[in-house]
Parts: C-alpha cells; structure tokens; sequence
C-alpha cells in the first residue's frame, strides 16, 4: 500500500536535506518548476517510476515513502532440501547430507512455526513406520535449532547406531522412549542417540 501522502514526505525530505526544489526538477532532468507543481498543485498526480527512483535513492529512502506500492507479497524463504531420507521403515546409513536444491516457502508459515530460517532444512521421509502420520516419500521440515524432549514426545529426526530415523521421541527412565506410529514396529529405549532436530511440518503429494 502506498503512503497516504508522497507529496508531503517529499516537502519534508527537502526541507531537512536544504535542497532547492529547482534543484532537484534539473537533477531529473525536468523543467525547473517541476517539483513545485507536484508538491504544491498535484500535477503530476504521481511521480513517474524513474522519478520516484532517482529522489528514493538521492535521499536514501524507501521509494514507498514517495508513492511507491509496496510489496503486499513478501519473497519466499529460502530453504535447503536436502538429498537424504530419514527411516520411517528399517533405516538406511546415511554417509553425507548433500545439497539438492532448495524450496521457497511462506515467511508467514514459518512465523507459525517460530522457526528461524537458518536453522531448516528439508528431507524426505523412507517407509511406513510413521504411518499414518508420516507416509514413504513425505517431505519433512526439520528444525534444528529444537532438540527439546519432553515427557509428552514430539516427532524427530535423529541417529541411531549409524542410521538416520524419524521417529516419536520422549524422555523415559535410562534416556529416551523412542517410538512409530505404526503399532507394528515396537519402542526400545536408549541414550545412546543424537538428535538432528524436531519435525515441525511436512508437505505431500497426493
């Protein structure tokens, strides 16, 4: 949305920087009188695109101050996907977490989540036994900067004895209850993990 006013922020930009409006109609290249009759009668009813730009950047301001629209759609965050699959199934070794792209997402999700943007990456999910939770092939958002595990449980990546799992994870007598969704694969109890960080969201193809 545009400022309510770019005449008058433009009067008040003048005023404090001690420029001549003449002045500045000869720096855009203008009759002399230009700035006046847009400040003082409306005409132009706006400033051409690259009017706007040359005052924005002669003041150093937001070219929204001088009427400008701003963005209504903020730019996508930037997220690393990466090529790797955490286990929901048997579990695979996974030796490196190479870069395979990476996907935009909606600042706004992320302000959901309160999640900060560097600590994100994406991975896939392998097998069944997050189901229905989490299904082979899902996308999954991983926040690395929440190990936070609590009696409740919450969903996480983690290693295990060299293997990259997704699995529901709660603080238990002896270290950690790590357990699926799927009531076929039974619990089992350890210390001996390293948490990668929580799921907070997943995305899927139908």
């Amino acid at each position: 949305m545009a400022p309510s006013d770019p005449r008058a922020a433009l009067a008040a930009l003048i005023t404090r920087s001690g420029t001549s409006r003449a002045a500045l109609s000869r720096l855009l290249g203008r009759n002399p009188a230009y700035v006046q009759q847009f400040i003082a009668r409306g005409s132009p009813r706006r400033l051409e695109e690259r009017d706007r730009k040359l005052l924005a950047a002669y003041f150093g301001v937001s070219e929204t101050e001088l009427g400008a629209e701003a963005d209504a759609s903020p730019a996508a965050i930037r997220v690393p996907r990466l090529d790797i699959a955490a286990s929901a199934g048997p579990g695979a070794l996974v030796d490196a977490e190479p870069r395979l792209a990476t996907l935009g997402l909606d600042p706004a999700l992320l302000g959901r989540l309160s999640a900060r943007p560097r600590d994100l990456s994406l991975i896939r999910a392998a097998g069944d036994s997050m189901a229905p939770t989490i299904l082979d092939g899902d996308e999954l958002l991983v926040d690395r900067g929440d190990r936070r595990v609590g009696s409740s449980g919450a969903i996480f990546v983690l290693r295990y004895d060299g293997t990259l799992l997704v699995k529901r994870v709660s603080r238990h007598t002896g270290g950690y209850r790590i357990a699926s969704d799927n009531p076929a694969h039974a619990p089992f109890t350890t210390n001996a993990i390293e948490l990668i960080g929580r799921v907070v969201w997943l995305s899927r193809a139908f």
